[in-house]
Parts: structure tokens; sequence; C-alpha cells
């Protein structure tokens, strides 16, 4: 995990507009998200989000409704004083959650509420899902935040003819 989180600090600011540009021309390869999953899964498997934390320490994590309810269930409080508490909406209307680093994330990097997170966390860095080509503004911006999407985008570069 040292060598990844090395490699990233070196390089995501360098390499983001190449990895802006690759990812770009993944809208016409007909297998960008088997690629992307295996990526994904590759890279997961020795990545230690623990040892990181950078998205829950940098970056504002998006809450949906249904997200509201279940984590206000959880700490058992109303949804409204949740939102009242802990949320605020961004300028696309979306909420999220008010403070960063994140309220929930532990000093261990642990999260406070991770059985029930958001949606948005539990998918992050949505390098896994399918119509990963549609996403390319969204996962370059992403390979300066989380280790593990900048190495997937690398392997991504490494397996295609780019």
């Amino acid at each position: 995990m040292e060598d990844l989180l090395e490699k990233w600090k070196e390089n995501a600011e360098s390499d983001y507009s190449e990895n802006r540009s690759f990812l770009h021309t993944l809208k016409n390869n007909p297998n960008v998200d088997a690629l992307s999953k295996a990526a994904h899964q590759e890279v997961f498997a020795k990545a230690d989000c623990l040892a990181c934390a950078n998205c829950c320490k940098t970056t504002p994590a998006i809450v949906e409704r249904s997200d509201i309810k279940r984590i206000a269930k959880f700490l058992g409080i109303p949804p409204k004083v949740f939102s009242r508490k802990y949320l605020l909406e961004d300028f696309g209307g979306e909420m999220v959650v008010q403070r960063v680093p994140c309220t929930f994330l532990n000093e261990d990097n642990t999260c406070q509420i991770y059985e029930v997170r958001p949606k948005a966390c539990r998918e992050y860095p949505h390098t896994d899902q399918t119509h990963f080509h549609r996403r390319a503004k969204m996962n370059a911006k992403n390979t300066l935040v989380c280790p593990a999407a900048y190495a997937i985008v690398e392997r991504l570069k490494a397996v295609t003819k780019y």
C-alpha cells in the first residue's frame, strides 16, 4: 500500500491532464467496463483505504434521501435533525456532509457510520460500475483524491491502446 500512496503522491497532479485525456478516449472502447472492473478488483485487492482515507478528509460526501433516513435511524435521531445537524445543500442542489474532513471520520480513519454510510461512500471511487466511460471527468478528478483510482487509471492505460 505504501508504494501505491507514494506513486500517487508523486504523480497524480502531474499526470492529471494525461489521465483526463486518456479517460475521454475510452468512450470508443467496447471493453471498458470489463477492463475497469478487472483493474478495480486488482487494485483493491492490495489497497487499504484505512491507510489513506483521503476521500473522507477532502471531499464532502453526497447524501441521498434514502441515506438520510437510514443514517438518522442508525444514529437514533429524526431525519430532519440529522439533516440540520450534519448536512448542507451544495451549489448543485445536492445534500452533502457539511464538514471536511467528514464528521463521521475517526482518528484511525474508520467511519462511525460505516454500516450505513451514504451510497456515494459505498461506491467510491465508482471504478467498478457500468458505463465507466460516461464518468471520464469524475474519474479523472478522483485520481487526484484517491490513490486507488489513480492506480486503476494507470492499469487501464497499460492494457489499452493509448
